[in-house]
């Protein structure tokens, strides 16, 4: 059989006989489709989409340093204002109200002033609360750092929806799986945050001098990722909107009614939760459970850390391999397992083992789902700002919620509690694959002019 294309008809004559042996002919026909997929097919200039991709990529690394490096000093922010766990969880819990209330409204927000705004927003009502994070433990003051608590979950939503979207837009732009590099991007900076913390701590730093000087590096770079390219040209626009607001935001609104969205939903916020108690009381738990130092429990942490980071730089090709749905249930099972054996382990041996089972189970659950959330260009947005609120709501619970029943069972035995999402996240699996009718390794992009550098969105 010969191989044939419209623009290249096959030639008349002796020519037109394919080449002897099979693997010369696939060979043939291989670099004929890569040429026609080069030619035909074209990608945003490679300068731009690369640029943007390594950019969001540093926001995504400095959102986990930011938010690691204070978790690193919640035993200096406990100590300096007489606070026990049980005031520790109610503070997180009445502080995550201002980032609730943002996550919700973020469909609409970026609707109404576009990505950018929102997210130059954000770098500055984040930085500013993070100082103020800081400043309240030096004053002794509950209630100035339960202010900036507040106000710190405004700013960390603003960030958080617009860079999932972004991440959806580039995957979409290069044409495979590239979303859990970003998220790897995250645990590289929480490492990184985590030795900050730490080593702020040994040094004898006080906490508002290292809050105030992180807060004010990262948001000018942040503001400076933004300025250099971070988001990918033909994002929606607010002048590009037509109609009355009312009528626009019941159409950004409307996403939250998809069944599917909604349960793709539910994957998110069962890996989110996931991951946040794991950041928030993984420590703790090993300490308190096995009896074991402080640092034995960071080493703990770190190989959480450690495993969920090398699954998400390795996984995007698992993903492409096996599909969303296949990785998705079996990354659910390996959380479940994970998780099963540290909550009921008896030695710290077979609890790391465990730990490590259950950060490879938690890598690319949240990335399968902001990608699925992504399937449609035309209503991406929307519905990834579903995904990344339901994400940020999970993240700021998971701490509050395990801490009061840390408080009756111990918090080995109350992190087993996250198994009951890993479980409804294992149900729902299947609303994850592609949607039909859209290829995925083909993304539909604009073929001339100035629009080529555009990504769907």
């Amino acid at each position: 059989m010969g191989w044939s294309h419209p623009r290249w008809p096959r030639p008349a004559g002796p020519e037109a006989a394919p080449p002897p042996g099979r693997h010369a002919r696939g060979g043939i026909r291989f670099f004929l489709l890569t040429l026609e997929r080069a030619v035909f097919r074209p990608s945003p200039a490679p300068s731009v989409l690369d640029r943007a991709r390594l950019l969001l990529l540093g926001a995504f690394a400095l959102s986990g340093l930011v938010v690691f490096s204070w978790l690193a000093r919640i035993p200096s922010i406990r100590d300096a204002l007489g606070l026990t766990p049980t005031d520790l969880g109610g503070i997180l819990l009445v502080g995550s109200i201002g980032g609730l209330m943002t996550v919700v409204s973020s469909s609409a927000l970026l609707a109404r002033f576009g990505s950018a705004r929102v997210f130059a927003t954000g770098a500055v009502v984040m930085s500013a609360s993070f100082i103020l994070m800081g400043v309240g433990p030096a004053l002794g003051s509950r209630w100035l750092f339960l202010l900036a608590i507040v106000v710190n979950g405004v700013g960390g939503a603003m960030l958080n929806v617009p860079m999932n979207i972004e991440s959806a837009r580039i995957e979409q732009a290069y044409g495979r799986t590239v979303i859990p590099h970003f998220h790897a991007a995250f645990s590289a900076g929480a490492v990184a945050g985590s030795v900050l913390g730490a080593a702020s701590s040994s040094a004898g730093i006080p906490v508002g001098i290292q809050f105030a000087v992180v807060g004010v590096l990262v948001g000018i770079l942040r503001l400076a990722a933004l300025a250099g390219g971070m988001l990918l040209p033909g994002g929606p626009q607010p002048a590009e909107r037509s109609g009355t607001r009312r009528a626009n935001l019941a159409a950004e609104l409307a996403v939250w009614t998809e069944p599917r969205t909604v349960l793709i939903g539910v994957v998110a916020f069962a890996a989110a939760l996931s991951e946040g108690a794991a950041n928030n009381w993984l420590a703790l738990a090993f300490v308190d459970g096995f009896g074991t130092s402080e640092a034995t429990g960071g080493l703990a942490l770190g190989v959480f850390i450690g495993s969920m980071t090398l699954v998400r730089v390795l996984g995007t090709r698992v993903i492409d391999r096996l599909g969303r749905v296949t990785s998705l249930q079996v990354s659910g099972l390996l959380g479940v397992i994970g998780l099963a054996l540290f909550g009921l382990a008896g030695h710290p041996l077979v609890a790391v083992a465990g730990v490590a089972l259950w950060g490879a189970g938690a890598a690319l659950c949240f990335p399968i789902a902001v990608a699925a959330a992504s399937d449609n260009p035309a209503r991406a947005a929307a519905r990834v700002s579903v995904i990344a609120s339901l994400g940020s709501v999970a993240a700021m619970t998971a701490a509050p919620l395990i801490g009061f029943a840390a408080a009756a069972l111990g918090a080995q035995h109350a992190l087993l509690a996250v198994m009951v999402a890993l479980l409804a996240s294992l149900a729902v699996s299947r609303r994850v694959a592609p949607r039909a009718g859209y290829d995925l390794a083909r993304p539909k992009l604009a073929a001339a002019g100035p629009e080529s550098l555009q990504a769907p969105c």
